[in-house]
């Protein structure tokens, strides 16, 4: 059955979640500097750290969107009693900083205008819709993606849940089977979509990275670039 709708995560497969999180933190903190760190990569290095363990928290059901972001400043700034109010504000003056200095991955904007009169295209994303609208608008993809926009926020899930993957399905108005689901998330994106129904592709672009080969029903892409191929075939 052919292809007839095309949603997509948005961190580390169409923005750089991971160069404009750099230069977001380090702007960030030359705006309000902090002591305890021994450089500006030692900053860098913990807030990831502490990212990465929070957020997997809040996959595992644990801790909301907003709980994790909380957590995450209390922990990186060593306030544990800091208010969630304050919390929240000064993680909404990091990612401000991180999303105006942010970028899309080269191969985005050019596949995305390429797919754009022949599929309908949609975002189905683990982070605020808010967020991710502001930040796709500032890297000028998001005039593309107006065919469904679904975030665990507003949805009330989030990947790999296959009911978030459904809900981007029935905002596009294209069954599963007909919609491909493009991310660079193995667990939560390839599988998570593969499971709900939609052909699934991994987006895998660290050239170091094994060359394990992937479970039944999951493409492979290497670059943005081989997708309008690949949804052909």
């Amino acid at each position: 059955m052919a292809i007839r709708g095309v949603l997509f995560d948005v961190d580390g497969t169409l923005f750089d979640y991971a160069a404009s999180e750099e230069a977001g933190l380090l702007a960030h903190l030359a705006a309000e500097p902090l002591d305890g760190f021994r450089s500006p990569a030692d900053a860098l290095a913990r807030w990831r750290e502490v990212t990465a363990e929070e957020y997997g928290r809040f996959l595992a059901g644990e801790l909301s969107l907003y709980e994790q972001q909380q957590v995450r400043v209390r922990r990186f700034l060593g306030r544990p009693g800091l208010s969630g109010q304050d919390a929240l504000a000064w993680y909404g003056r990091y990612a401000m900083r991180r999303d105006l200095l942010g970028v899309a991955f080269d191969d985005a904007a050019p596949v995305l205008r390429r797919l754009a009169p022949h599929y309908r295209l949609g975002v189905v994303s683990n982070a605020g819709a808010e967020a991710q609208r502001h930040k796709l608008s500032c890297v000028g993809l998001l005039s593309y993606l107006g065919g469904a926009f679904v975030c665990c926020d507003e949805h009330g899930a989030a990947k790999p849940a296959a009911s978030i993957f459904r809900a981007g399905c029935a905002e596009l108005g294209v069954p599963p089977h007909q919609v491909a689901y493009v991310g660079d998330d193995y667990p939560v994106d390839a599988l998570g979509a593969r499971d709900a129904g939609l052909r699934a592709y991994w987006v895998r672009r660290d050239p170091g990275a094994p060359d394990t080969p992937p479970a039944d029903g999951i493409h492979v892409l290497r670059t943005l670039h081989d997708l309008p191929a690949a949804l052909r075939t």
